[in-house]
């Protein structure tokens, strides 16, 4: 894992958050994304070198939904950015972490995405992020 690529945060309005977060941090998000296979409108901001995913459920069986059901707004999963996500997932297998699934797929913002389950990571749900080239 290279740095973290992103903090991703479960709001129950999109339009009403970027707006907050448009105030909190001085700048408009810089892009908006509707990933339909996983129920989800994001947008994402620029913080220096940081960026924060904002996520919007669009449809109540989505897995974004969920967790606001049962946990409310909030930090939803941190995002690490992978050379190689096939090798990472590999990897971490092999060292008894929980992948959520065994082959990435298509995330927002140009991105190979997989997750691990929060079970085996204290809590914390994990996202492994690779660049589509």
């Amino acid at each position: 894992m290279r740095k973290i690529e992103h903090i991703g945060i479960a709001v129950k309005s999109l339009k009403e958050s970027n707006e907050l977060f448009e105030k909190l941090l001085g700048t408009p998000a810089y892009k908006e994304e509707e990933v339909a296979s996983e129920g989800v409108k994001t947008s994402f901001f620029m913080n220096g070198p940081n960026k924060i995913e904002l996520l919007e459920a669009t449809n109540p069986d989505s897995p974004i939904a969920k967790f606001l059901e049962k946990k409310g707004e909030g930090i939803h999963h941190i995002a690490f950015d992978v050379e190689d996500i096939v090798v990472e997932i590999e990897r971490l297998k092999k060292e008894g972490f929980t992948v959520l699934n065994e082959m990435p797929k298509k995330g927002a913002d140009n991105k190979l995405v997989a997750f691990l389950h929060p079970k085996t990571t204290n809590g914390v749900l994990i996202e492994l992020c690779q660049e589509i080239k």
